[in-house]
């Protein structure tokens, strides 16, 4: 079965972006793929230091890049800081491509597909924020999904059972969630085949 990581760049317990990714990882789940909702606050995640690293990779690192290496695809919203990406999810991902026992470098990304989306207060729904995403992704060697999902004015679009009132944008989760589960399956065709 394709296995599918759904992670939101935020720690905030009632994220808009957590509502978003939570609502793309039933959308991949329907498609059949086996789909786990991470919360970066779970896992031990220190501010990235070679000095720190050199002691010895924390637990948490070790557990979560374990995780992404078992899965085929990515479903991830990030919120948008200052026009970029979030701090803590920078950093999770600075830690998460450094080569560790059992890793190469990147090893946990490359090759996986990734679907990206963003949901922001202000009119551009985290627009800017994801192009840096996207760019760090591909850096990592992920295939990236060429659409993405931006909602904005975040603090309306979802109703009481945190479910997005503009049906346009559900479809576009809803749409995205699936393609990205065919391209990881077609990854893992590829694998297989390769193998």
């Amino acid at each position: 079965m394709t296995r599918i990581i759904a992670l939101a760049g935020s720690l905030r317990t009632q994220s808009y972006n957590k509502q978003l990714v939570q609502i793309a990882a039933r959308a991949a789940a329907g498609k059949g793929a086996s789909v786990q909702l991470v919360e970066l606050a779970d896992y031990d995640i220190p501010l990235f230091s070679e000095d720190l690293e050199a002691e010895g990779v924390p637990a948490g690192v070790i557990a979560l890049k374990q995780l992404l290496a078992q899965s085929q695809g990515l479903l991830l919203a990030s919120p948008e800081y200052n026009g970029s990406i979030s701090g803590v999810l920078k950093n999770a991902l600075d830690w998460l491509s450094r080569p560790s026992e059992g890793f190469e470098m990147n090893a946990a990304f490359k090759g996986k597909a990734a679907g990206i989306m963003a949901a922001s207060p202000g009119g551009y729904g985290g627009a800017r924020g994801l192009k840096h995403v996207r760019e760090v992704l591909t850096n990592l060697g992920m295939e990236l999904h060429p659409d993405q999902v931006t909602v904005p004015a975040a603090y309306e679009a979802f109703d009481d059972q945190r479910e997005l009132v503009d049906l346009t944008l559900a479809q576009a989760v809803q749409a995205l969630s699936a393609q990205l589960v065919e391209m990881a399956e077609s990854a893992t065709a590829g694998e297989r085949v390769a193998a």
